[in-house]
């Protein structure tokens, strides 16, 4: 077993029964090939949530300060995750998302960049979009509902792939694919309150 298989299994263990983590929409999740999962933003727990719930592996951008204490950047990186940094344009980051999809794997995104400090969406930012637009993977929307207090549910729901077609064949842009995507996240935290 692997560090992340056994990470899995210990926050798995600790966290579905603290905060009673109920998974909706597993069915749609694709089996094989790249995913870029898409997933709204407002808690600190919310990559070990999406982790422990996703049927496969989730390589996760990470906020580059996290790689800045050796403990932490040591447990981030065995966890898979690679470095962002925030509120500029990453080409390192963005060309490591890129390969993540290349190698057919999961990569996880935070399309607003930033928690949420009140709950509500926030405007994505682009380089979501320019993911979507640039690579074949499925896009999958999911949206935590919480909120995170011991022993109320939080809901993890995965919504159906985005279909991108008709985006990447007008040339959108990348704000409009991000605006798009965060659409279908706003429908399935409506459609599951």
């Amino acid at each position: 077993m692997d560090f992340y298989s056994f990470a899995k299994v210990v926050v798995n263990g600790v966290l579905t029964p603290f905060y009673r983590i109920q998974t909706i929409g597993l069915e749609q999740f694709p089996n094989e090939g790249p995913v870029l999962l898409c997933v709204n933003h407002i808690s600190n727990l919310d990559s070990p949530v999406v982790g422990i719930t996703a049927p496969r592996p989730v390589r996760f951008m990470a906020k580059e300060e996290l790689f800045r204490t050796p403990l932490v950047k040591t447990l981030v990186h065995h966890l898979r995750a690679f470095p962002v940094k925030r509120g500029m344009n990453d080409r390192q980051a963005l060309r490591m998302g890129l390969e993540v999809l290349k190698q057919g794997e999961v990569l996880g995104i935070f399309p607003e960049g930033t928690r949420s400090k009140d709950g509500r969406l926030q405007k994505p930012l682009p380089g979501v979009g320019f993911f979507a637009l640039r690579t074949d993977a499925a896009v999958v929307p999911c949206a935590i509902i919480g909120p995170y207090r011991p022993l109320r549910p939080l809901k993890v729901v995965y919504g159906a792939p985005v279909d991108m077609t008709p985006l990447r064949e007008r040339k959108a842009s990348p704000e409009e694919a991000a605006d798009y995507i965060m659409d279908h996240i706003r429908q399935l935290l409506e459609q599951h309150r």
